[in-house]
């Protein structure tokens, strides 16, 4: 079998037989891979830590016509410290769970994104929903959808009064809003615009009211279901 060294991101696995594991791995490389830990969950196993959610190394992989092995695995950072913060740890979570659903092919500035969203939810004091709610405007960025803008997306004119059209996913006036568009205030949508372009390692910097991260959380989470079908997991 031809042998292969990825940097990885561990976003979840299956236990197989009686000590083995399937992992999700997102890779600079070659983006989404899914690889077996041969005895990994044995008590005494060399590359047990490299198993769990979040782990962040070097990783070199067998490849066969049908199924991946790994052989060995240069740990970098597993973020430990996430499990000590219940809302934290969900939130990053539900980060990789977005990446899971959606990425499907390598891209290295999105690859770099998790690691700075990751780095920021375990060693930073940052307020709860402002790093998952950066992730989802790179998200829709990357997807095309550049919705904080100061025009229209629609007719072209200047925004008063801005409503997001789930339909499209963009910002647009009430003269072009449908039925099932949201409403922004101003407040919420200085927000987003504060949100996305604040790089991660400045988040803990941004102190918004509960009441406008909670608009600003709602309103990016409905959109994604809208653009992707899934629902953000929920955090505590």
């Amino acid at each position: 079998m031809a042998s292969t060294k990825v940097k990885g991101i561990v976003l979840g696995g299956t236990n197989v037989k009686e000590k083995d594991k399937i992992i999700k791995l997102y890779t600079l490389e070659k983006g989404p891979m899914s690889v077996t830990l041969k005895g990994v969950r044995g008590d005494k196993a060399k590359y047990k830590a490299a198993k769990e959610i979040f782990c962040f190394g070097d990783f070199v992989i067998e490849e066969g016509k049908n199924y991946s092995i790994v052989t060995s695995v240069d740990i970098i950072d597993n973020f430990y410290m996430l499990s000590n913060n219940i809302e934290r740890y969900y939130e990053a979570c539900a980060i990789l769970d977005i990446v899971s659903k959606v990425a499907t092919e390598p891209n290295t500035a999105l690859f770099i994104e998790i690691l700075e969203a990751l780095k920021t939810l375990c060693y930073d004091e940052v307020g709860k929903y402002n790093v998952i709610d950066k992730f989802l405007i790179s998200i829709f960025k990357a997807m095309g959808y550049n919705f904080i803008t100061e025009n229209c997306s629609s007719c072209g004119g200047k925004l008063g009064a801005k409503y997001l059209n789930l339909e499209i996913g963009e910002i647009v006036c009430p003269a072009c809003k449908k039925t099932n568009s949201l409403p922004i205030s101003d407040a919420c949508f200085n927000a987003l615009k504060i949100l996305s372009n604040t790089e991660y390692d400045k988040l803990p910097t941004i102190n918004f009211s509960l009441l406008i991260g909670n608009q600003v959380h709602y309103l990016l989470t409905t959109n994604y279901e809208w653009r992707t079908g899934y629902k953000v997991l929920s955090i505590v």
